[in-house]
């Protein structure tokens, strides 16, 4: 009968322990965050609370499995202490990881809360906090193995062994881990260089998206037609990119027009700051039309205004462009450009050519008319389309 008692009285009231305590830290970290809804930390720690019940119930386990008398070998007893510890370490380690989180994410929601802050800074800070957590995260990983491998005495033995020839091994890693090194390096140099931050509208590769995620070895941007580009971190530390939100958000956009020479400019300008005045977009801070270049047959207009982002300025510019379109092709459409299909010299108002021409065009075998080419396809100027 006492060999069955003892099992359960130690395991259950370990589990029974471990099951008090839990609910005791809950509800003072409860209590705790109700006091001092200021500080989010309290709340983020109580996703703690499973993590550290395994590891007190791990620990009671630990320390009481022998009076149970379930293994009467002393190896068998070994091997459970042997798998309890690292059952222990594995927990503690996840444990240190659910703090570090609460502890980073707790720091940036407090910044954030800050009304009057930069949220060019918030982002920056935002990366930083972000890449320090993944780091913390690996080196916890690295070290809670490197402790489950020293339980194990062949192991111990064969690290001493291997300590005489760490130099050799140390360059030898060195070179085959080259590249991910690098890109580990241009992490930490991203995170506290402020190159790019999470939230960034940036153009790579011809491709305009914004930064959704940045790690210690790859960095992934989200375009605007809702695809993901994973491109390595050494990529934004060697080659040069746009960064839109450096320095601000604020955007200055152009929208261009080929109008002919008899459009009317100064009530085209007035139009446009009639359309920036209806659209929600447009920020007031600037805006111009003016007339950029000439040629034989058209003139070049570019209307300028500016927007709060990019995502703004984009809308604003569609909107500019539409609707001085509409306006011109409704108010004064000669001003829009026309292709011609025959020459001025022979052209009538009533679309037929003069009666001497047809006699003279009849007489010479009616040769064909030249005809202008027309237009060909329009290139990419940019993320944007001008």
């Amino acid at each position: 009968m006492e060999d069955v008692l003892r099992p359960l009285i130690v395991i259950g009231g370990s589990i029974t322990l471990t099951v008090i305590v839990g609910w005791l830290v809950d509800r003072l970290l409860t209590k705790t965050d109700l006091r001092h809804p200021e500080t989010p930390l309290w709340g983020l720690l109580r996703r703690c609370r499973f993590p550290f019940q395994v590891v007190l119930g791990t620990s009671l386990v630990r320390g009481s499995y022998r009076e149970t008398h379930l293994f009467g070998d002393e190896d068998h007893m070994d091997a459970m202490g042997l798998v309890l510890t690292l059952i222990l370490i594995v927990t503690l380690a996840w444990l240190a990881v659910r703090i570090s989180a609460a502890v980073v994410e707790s720091g940036y929601a407090r910044y954030a809360a800050t009304g009057h802050r930069d949220p060019a800074r918030a982002r920056r800070v935002r990366t930083q906090l972000t890449l320090i957590q993944r780091v913390v995260t690996a080196v916890i990983g690295v070290v809670a193995a490197a402790v489950m491998l020293l339980q194990f005495p062949a192991m111990r033995a064969f690290g001493t062994s291997m300590l005489a020839s760490a130099g050799l091994l140390g360059i030898v890693a060195g070179i085959a881990a080259q590249s991910t090194l690098g890109n580990l390096f241009a992490g930490l140099q991203i995170a506290f260089g402020d190159t790019v931050r999470i939230g960034d509208t940036v153009v790579v590769e011809g491709e305009w998206g914004t930064v959704d995620e940045i790690t210690l070895t790859y960095l992934v941007v989200r375009t605007w037609d809702e695809r993901r580009i994973t491109m390595p971190v050494s990529y934004f530390t060697s080659k040069p990119f746009e960064n839109w939100s450096r320095g601000g958000a604020q955007m200055t956009g152009t929208v261009f027009f080929q109008l002919d020479h008899t459009a009317p400019i100064a009530e085209l300008r007035e139009h446009l700051r009639t359309v920036l005045e209806d659209c929600p977009t447009w920020d007031g801070r600037a805006w111009n039309l003016l007339v950029t270049g000439t040629t034989p047959s058209t003139i070049e207009v570019r209307a300028l205004a500016t927007a709060r982002n990019a995502d703004d300025i984009w809308t604003l510019r569609c909107e500019i462009r539409e609707r001085l379109l509409v306006w011109l092709r409704e108010e004064h459409p000669y001003a829009l450009p026309r292709i011609l299909t025959a020459p001025a010299a022979v052209r009538e108002p009533a679309g037929r050519l003069p009666a001497q021409d047809r006699g003279e065009q009849h007489t010479a075998g009616a040769a064909e008319l030249p005809t202008a080419p027309g237009p060909g396809p329009r290139g990419s100027r940019g993320p944007d389309g001008e």
